[in-house]
């Protein structure tokens, strides 16, 4: 007999999203941004490098006179998985997605989802643009007090 498919179970309220980061005080202009369908990075002002993800110093100079700019939204695409399986709500109703680690045209390298991949499938190399997905809510009043409204994913752009 084979084993039936259950369906997971549903978040109960209060209980953990692993899908949405908690914003704090630091973070809140990157978030900000995204919500406005922008995305940003951190640049450290001694060694001029740029940085993903955001952090109060930097990480190759370990100075700390780090600050945000505006990201053109251009990336290529350095690897990719598509999963299959992820038991995390909300993301098993998401499988199977493309998880991907893009380069971005200033430099650093980024987690993030590929959406609208084309039937050919994802490559290496490809070029991509930055997209915004309103954070998917537990309920109908939308992401919790202090949880991100958007977030950045990327998709292919014309070959």
């Amino acid at each position: 007999m084979s084993p039936t498919p259950s369906t997971p179970p549903s978040r109960p309220t209060g209980a953990p999203r692993f899908d949405l980061p908690e914003i704090d005080a630091f973070t809140r202009p990157y978030w900000d941004a995204a919500a406005e369908g922008r995305l940003l990075i951190r640049r450290c002002a001694g060694c001029g490098r740029a940085h993903h993800y955001p952090r109060e110093f930097c990480p190759y100079c370990w100075g700390e006179d780090v600050v945000w700019e505006e990201a053109s939204g251009a990336a290529t695409l350095y690897t990719w998985s598509v999963v299959h399986r992820n038991d995390l709500p909300p993301f098993g109703a998401r499988v199977p997605y493309t998880a991907a680690a893009v380069d971005l045209a200033e430099g650093p390298r980024m987690m993030t989802e590929l959406i609208e991949v084309p039937a050919s499938g994802p490559r290496v190399g490809m070029r991509l643009r930055v997209a915004f997905r309103a954070a998917e809510a537990a309920d109908a009043a939308g992401p919790a007090e202090g949880e991100a409204s958007a977030l950045p994913v990327f998709r292919p752009l014309p070959a």
